[in-house]
């Protein structure tokens, strides 16, 4: 008997606890979906956005959105994404995201609204979900929310890293200063507590971690968008300074250049066939190996150096297929 209670108190808590879930996930896509509507709008009545929602019955349930709830849903927007909604002061009163830059560019909120938008798609197209495919990203599961915790707390980490180099693995005792997405990879930028080297860990190559009872003070001469500045990807290497690089690509591979920067100061300059990309940016080894990517379609015009370091790789490719007979 008394196993049946407890089995069904469980059941009961079990269920309390996914509605819960449920109400929350249905009220964060119910902001997004505010969001997605006014900035692709540009600006919009609310007799407008009220007509918008009542279209949309999964959010909507067919019922009106109440301009007191409509108020209430601004607040919490601006504090889930650091978007505030204003609305014109005159004329026909519409609504616009006055900070609407900070939707196009790489901050947090951008990426939590991009990511809620995109789970708020998955969810609704459960019914097809045979014909989506995703990308794994294999480092993002387990020590991620580990880590991140750590740097709330100033606390210091204990991880076993493998490295591929060198094939072995090794402790670390490390600050963790700060994490960034990088091709379906997550990597932590860690500050060793013994030699105060700093270093950046994929978090895949992480085997074991454990949260140190020892805190440390935020180093004030770090700075990760410093740390970064210039670097194509996670190779954050001082001794390789910000060079002005020109590549001359063809007009096939531009469109997909022009949608999809290599970097952030990228610039073009068009013609017919080809287009001129210049950037400044640190030449290190996984910017080149960006290059070799695009193939015979890039072509590096300057800096010199970065020109004879790409032809001697293709050389070298070269070598490894030239004797080949079919």
């Amino acid at each position: 008997m008394c196993v049946h209670i407890v089995h069904k108190y469980f059941l009961n808590l079990q269920q309390k606890l996914y509605e819960t879930y449920s109400m929350a996930l249905n009220q964060t896509n119910k902001l997004v979906w505010i969001v997605e509507t006014i900035y692709n709008a540009g600006k919009i009545t609310f007799g407008d956005l009220n007509r918008k929602w009542m279209d949309n019955e999964d959010l909507s349930g067919g019922e009106e959105l109440l301009k007191r709830t409509f108020h209430k849903w601004r607040y919490n927007i601006l504090d889930t994404f650091g978007l505030n909604i204003e609305c014109e002061k005159g004329g026909r009163y519409r609504y616009y995201i006055a900070n609407a830059n900070d939707i196009r560019n790489d901050s947090i909120e951008n990426w939590l609204l991009s990511t809620y938008s995109v789970s708020n798609s998955l969810m609704g197209s459960k019914s097809i979900k045979d014909r989506i495919i995703l990308e794994d990203v294999p480092s993002g599961r387990e020590y991620l929310d580990s880590i991140i915790d750590a740097m709330k707390k100033n606390r210091l980490i204990h991880i076993m890293y493998y490295n591929y180099w060198r094939g072995d693995s090794r402790e670390h005792y490390v600050m963790p200063l700060c994490v960034k997405f990088f091709h379906q990879r997550w990597y932590m930028v860690g500050r060793s507590w013994a030699t105060g080297y700093t270093n950046v860990f994929c978090l895949d190559r992480i085997e074991d971690f454990r949260l140190s009872s020892h805190s440390f003070e935020y180093p004030k001469d770090f700075d990760p968008r410093e740390f970064f500045d210039g670097c194509f990807g996670v190779i954050a290497n001082a001794g390789t300074k910000i060079e002005h690089v020109v590549l001359k690509v063809s007009a096939g591979q531009a469109n997909y250049l022009r949608d999809l920067p290599m970097y952030g100061n990228q610039k073009e300059e068009r013609h017919d066939e080809y287009s001129i990309f210049t950037l400044d940016i640190r030449p290190t080894f996984d910017f080149q190996q960006e290059i070799l990517w695009n193939g015979e379609n890039m072509e590096v015009l300057k800096p010199y150096w970065l020109r004879k370091e790409i032809a001697g790789k293709v050389k070298r490719m070269w070598n490894k297929y030239k004797g080949d007979k079919e």
